[in-house]
């Protein structure tokens, strides 16, 4: 990509370094990682920084719809594929009446600069002007078409739409609706160093509108870079959604456990299990750089734990990373198809394929039945998925209790849908309490 020819404060810059990003997550890159790639290739600043990802995520909760407008505008889809993406991007912004992020007459002459900067795509200057001054011109015309499509009107895989149609066929439509939507910023308070009402204060104090909408859970009015929240490099708080701030109390944890937090990455929950009690706390995960999230989490909250690099699917005692010490509680946060915050994550809607499910729901299993060896007797433990199909949910908790007949489920809030309501505002995750008997 060329970027020396446009200023790195311009919207064409932003507009162009979003299409790359949206180019790499078709090429099957997370969206995260993409834009990590864009900021080092690119060099820009911060502000710029902020713009490209705002603009990047956008257009993954637009771009089926920018993809229905674009077969109906153009003869042929665009090349090379930064073109068609950066047509999506412009499409994604242009068509956003409820909350347009620039000018309209700015995002097309914007995007056309960008086209003229990249030889490669330099050739179809005019034909990105035609198609989005078109588009504007037509706009109530052509959303009104592209919505009669479930690609146009949900932003969403169909087969996505309708194994959400089969599973919930009450509730699917809120569910898409609520994956559409831009998330919150929610933190959890440290209630080592401070109380919900005390930092509440805080934030007054500092013109931060926020409420309160969990046990240690705030919810910001608006979001604000991390840097930007106060005390939160000093650990009086934590960026983690509502629901999954569920697991830790879940646990029933008092001081002098042994626990285990497997696949433990990046370090939310164990975060807030140190904070709750003074526990002999095992933090586990199988890929070394996951683990540096983890420790630097824990430094900034001034908590210890034992991190070890390895596979919760195996590792008996003798051999692997477990020495045969049973633990008094277990925190299995398993893999899943993150289906259940696709709102944070919009990319991973695109990214994900219909047998996904089954391959992940099967290793699920494994770590599960591997990690029961290792829950003492009486003790408990807590299989959680940020996921929406039963199958990685409920059909897991009960397939799991009929292979181990000393599974004994206790009381807990199973499938969590997710739901964007202001007072009451979670991503979707499942939880199954179970206690071996």
């Amino acid at each position: 990509m060329t970027y020396s020819t446009l200023k790195k404060d311009s919207l064409a810059f932003s507009l162009l370094g979003a299409a790359q990003a949206v180019a790499l997550v078709r090429d099957g890159a997370a969206l995260p990682q993409a834009l990590t790639q864009i900021f080092a290739h690119a060099a820009a600043p911060a502000p710029t920084r902020g713009a490209i990802q705002d603009i990047a995520y956008r257009t993954m909760r637009g771009v089926g719809r920018a993809e229905t407008l674009l077969n109906n505008l153009a003869s042929r889809p665009p090349e090379p594929t930064l073109l068609h993406c950066l047509l999506c991007v412009a499409l994604c912004l242009l068509a956003d009446v409820d909350d347009p992020a620039y000018e309209n007459f700015t995002v097309v002459n914007q995007a056309v600069t960008a086209v003229d900067s990249d030889p490669q795509m330099a050739h179809a200057k005019g034909m990105v002007n035609a198609v989005l001054r078109r588009f504007l011109r037509e706009r109530e015309a052509l959303l009104a078409s592209a919505v009669k499509t479930p690609l146009g009107m949900w932003n969403y895989p169909v087969w996505w739409i309708d194994r959400l149609k089969a599973a919930y066929p009450q509730q699917w439509q809120t569910i898409l609706t609520a994956g559409n939507a831009a998330p919150p910023l929610t933190l959890r308070v440290n209630r080592r160093k401070t109380s919900v009402a005390d930092y509440l204060q805080t934030l007054a104090r500092h013109d931060i509108a926020a409420r309160q909408i969990g046990v240690d859970a705030i919810r910001l009015d608006n979001s604000l870079p991390v840097a930007q929240i106060p005390g939160f490099e000093d650990g009086l708080s934590s960026v983690q959604d509502a629901g999954a701030q569920l697991a830790a109390p879940l646990l029933d944890l008092h001081d002098g456990m042994r626990v285990l937090d497997a696949c433990a990455a990046p370090g939310g929950k164990t975060g807030h299990i140190l904070e709750i009690a003074n526990v002999d706390l095992t933090a586990l995960d199988n890929n070394p750089k996951r683990l540096q999230r983890i420790t630097q989490n824990l430094q900034r909250l001034q908590l210890q734990a034992k991190l070890l690099q390895g596979d919760a699917s195996t590792g008996s005692a003798g051999g692997g990373w477990w020495n045969g010490e049973q633990f008094d509680r277990i925190l299995a946060d398993v893999p899943c198809t993150a289906s259940g915050i696709v709102r944070r994550h919009p990319d991973i809607r695109w990214l994900r394929r219909k047998t996904d499910t089954e391959q992940l729901a099967t290793l699920s299993a494994k770590i599960l039945d591997n990690l029961w060896q290792m829950v003492r007797p009486d003790g408990k433990l807590l299989l959680v998925t940020c996921s929406v199909w039963p199958q990685e949910s409920e059909n897991q908790a009960a397939t799991f209790a009929a292979r181990n007949p000393n599974a004994r489920r206790l009381p807990a809030p199973g499938q969590l849908l997710p739901t964007a309501d202001t007072g009451h505002d979670h991503d979707g995750l499942f939880y199954a309490l179970l206690q071996k008997c």
